[in-house]
């Protein structure tokens, strides 16, 4: 009987956030051709750090997060580009949703940056290797708005998530770079080989770059020998992940869930600021209420997004301290949101991110049956994960209460919903 080695699929497609702010402008798209510099320009109210860049300005030494003055010290023909988070949401959108289409359950780093298993997918498409072409073919028909027509994205595999991240990172060319396929101790071999840099494309290992490049550690096999007490002594955390990530130890993927999308939006004329926006936020509110396919359910996080009259466009994610259905207590909540704007807009867009349950009247938990109290709580968990993440409810377990160490008397696990 054959076995097959669990493979994980990454697909990347490169400076993603960048390509959208391009757009159709076709001189932006010659200027990157020839080699010029281009980075994303930071976001208004931010702390001033640049987006993603392009090849000619990693030439020069500017780098994705580094501080604006810095990158144009560096750089002083820096071209800097609006940011489009609103495009790039939607068109993000649309490369999941096509992954989905070929039954995939992906989990979504990162614009441009995605995972899946491929188990499930052999008895549809046959191997592993036809799955990943599937999901490259899927992917560039969903990124035909992109400039350059949808180029294929770069697709690798291996047993983990971070394996399959170097294996798409190392792909020079349209075929997906398989990495394990027969064992796992080949993706151990194989990473050992390649640079710490790879820790950047992890929040959690993204700091340790920079102190491994000055202590001299080039690549994950000399990090790896190192040892894990070691790196744990002096990074934390971190550290003891960043030797598992080397040894080719990942966590599970958590592919996201699939919901309904529902959203609406207005050009707003003359109505770019003050007052008259937020009347046209109200309308937008009403609508999306209004609509069938909520059947009257709460509303338990939403998108606002408005596209800006200079170019560009402007994304917030809110999400109530309470489900609600109240349009005056959406609008409310909203209408601060409209305060950051950064510059006057030509068109407003609302969208369901989360749905609550369909009531949401708040009343004295002891009061009520224990089965009615449990539903209320689960609902809390949901909107405590939306607001913080999955980690956001977690619940104490005795393991080992006689431990004389005390991270193994009590463990941490997830609260169910």
């Amino acid at each position: 009987m054959r076995t097959y080695v669990r493979m994980v699929a990454c697909v990347h497609l490169p400076r993603f956030e960048l390509v959208v702010a391009a757009g159709e402008r076709s001189e932006i798209i010659k200027q990157a051709l020839a080699g010029k510099a281009l980075a994303l320009a930071p976001p208004p109210g931010s702390d001033q750090r640049v987006g993603e860049v392009s090849g000619g300005a990693e030439a020069c030494g500017v780098a994705r997060g580094m501080l604006l003055g810095e990158a144009l010290a560096r750089c002083p023909e820096l071209i800097l580009l609006p940011p489009d988070p609103v495009r790039a949401a939607e068109t993000w959108e649309g490369v999941l949703r096509g992954l989905e289409s070929i039954g995939a359950a992906v989990e979504p780093a990162r614009p441009g940056l995605a995972y899946f298993e491929t188990s499930g997918l052999r008895g549809i498409h046959g191997t592993d290797a036809a799955t990943m072409a599937a999901a490259g073919l899927a992917c560039r028909s969903a990124g035909r708005s992109l400039a350059g027509g949808g180029r294929p994205p770069r697709i690798g595999g291996g047993p983990t998530r971070f394996c399959a991240l170097a294996a798409a990172l190392a792909v020079r060319s349209r075929r997906p770079l398989l990495i394990g396929a027969q064992s796992t101790r080949e993706a151990r071999r194989w990473l050992a080989g390649r640079p710490v840099a790879l820790l950047g494309f992890r929040e959690a290992t993204a700091a340790l770059v920079e102190p491994l490049g000055r202590l001299g550690v080039r690549t994950l096999g000399e990090m790896a020998k190192l040892g894990r007490a070691a790196l744990t002594d002096r990074f934390g955390a971190p550290g003891t992940l960043a030797h598992r990530l080397a040894c080719g130890e990942d966590s599970p993927l958590q592919p996201r869930r699939l919901q309904e999308r529902l959203e609406e939006s207005m050009e707003v004329g003359d109505a770019s600021s003050g007052s008259a926006l937020k009347r046209v936020l109200g309308v937008l509110v009403d609508r999306l209420l209004a609509r069938p396919e909520r059947r009257g359910r709460t509303l338990r996080a939403v998108i606002l997004s408005a596209q800006l009259v200079a170019g560009g466009g402007w994304r917030e994610r809110v999400v109530f301290r309470q489900a609600l259905s109240d349009p005056e207590r959406i609008r409310l909540a909203l209408s601060v949101r409209l305060l950051l704007l950064p510059a006057p807009a030509c068109a407003l867009q609302l969208a369901v991110e989360g749905f609550g349950p369909p009531a949401s009247e708040q009343g004295a938990l002891l009061d009520e049956e224990p089965a009615r109290r449990a539903i209320r709580l689960r609902e809390a968990v949901a909107q405590m994960r939306a607001v913080a993440g999955q980690d956001a409810a977690l619940r104490a377990v005795f393991v080992d209460p006689d431990s004389r160490i005390p991270e193994r008397r009590v463990m941490l696990t997830p609260v169910p919903e």
